[in-house]
């Protein structure tokens, strides 16, 4: 993905500002306030509060996220979303979503040109690949990078990323 910076944007508001999806998000709104106001992770949402995790997630951080949207749930095989989201399911949802999330704030400038593994909050790497004049998580593409929010910092990607 393109870095905001190579788009001509001097600033992350004017960056979400041309972004539709991310037009009515303040521009420096922790990364669940940046995310809801989206409009584009309702199920992310819905499992991050299932999880508990929302408390963590507008914590100090910092923390980069790559976000799956609602259509990338969508893709998940029928019903699992629904299972996922049940009370007795709480730690697998959790593994998922910590999968997620690496500590700190790598914006996509600090990726370009490089392959690297990144651990998770779960535990577990990631392998990143910013070779191909694009950003891949484990494959799922990033449609949309570097959204700064006041806690970290969201890259949208179009695929959940589930823990082998």
């Amino acid at each position: 993905m393109i870095s905001r910076r190579l788009l001509g944007f001097a600033s992350a508001a004017a960056f979400a500002l041309a972004t539709p999806a991310f037009a009515q998000s303040p521009a420096r709104a922790d990364i669940v306030d940046t995310a809801v106001a989206a409009g584009q992770f309702k199920t992310l949402a819905a499992a991050l509060t299932a999880a508990g995790l929302v408390p963590t997630l507008k914590g100090a951080g910092p923390f980069t996220v790559f976000a799956p949207t609602d259509a990338a749930f969508a893709k998940l095989p029928a019903g699992t979303v629904e299972t996922l989201l049940k009370p007795e399911n709480k730690a697998q949802l959790t593994a998922i979503l910590t999968y997620h999330v690496v500590p700190g704030r790598v914006m996509s400038s600090a990726l370009a040109g490089k392959v690297t593994d990144a651990k998770t909050v779960e535990g577990r790497t990631v392998k990143v690949d910013a070779t191909m004049g694009g950003v891949t998580v484990n494959g799922a593409k990033v449609v949309t990078a570097d959204i700064a929010a006041s806690n970290g910092v969201i890259h949208v990607v179009d695929t959940v990323l589930i823990p082998k």
